[in-house]
């Protein structure tokens, strides 16, 4: 693997330990939603996220990270139509789309 891709692979899981880090143990979407420091930094690595999965797919377009378009979309999303983003949205990534990114980058830092 290049070292490149490594580096930003090592990025995107630099990034899920920071959203996990700023998280409580208990996670709690009304708290969540109240934190807007929390929302706001964890709305930005999931920016570093989709732009790191973008510079892989530009050098290594095969490489298997699923979801990959959405990823990039939801960067764009959130960098461009910062005022579309609800946090709905982003605790659903939180839930939902984080544990298995972290699994698949994890594998592919192996």
């Amino acid at each position: 693997m290049e070292d490149e891709i490594r580096t930003w692979l090592t990025d995107i899981k630099q990034a899920i330990k920071e959203i996990e880090g700023f998280l409580p143990e208990r996670k709690d979407f009304l708290e969540f939603k109240k934190d807007i420091k929390t929302r706001k930094a964890v709305e930005r690595n999931i920016e570093i996220i989709g732009e790191a999965v973008n510079r892989i797919l530009k050098k290594h377009p095969k490489i298997g990270i699923t979801h990959a378009r959405k990823i990039i979309d939801t960067r764009n999303r959130i960098t461009h139509g910062y005022d579309t983003v609800s946090e709905d949205i982003i605790w659903t990534i939180i839930l939902r789309d984080l544990p298995p990114l972290k699994k698949e980058i994890n594998e592919l830092l192996r």
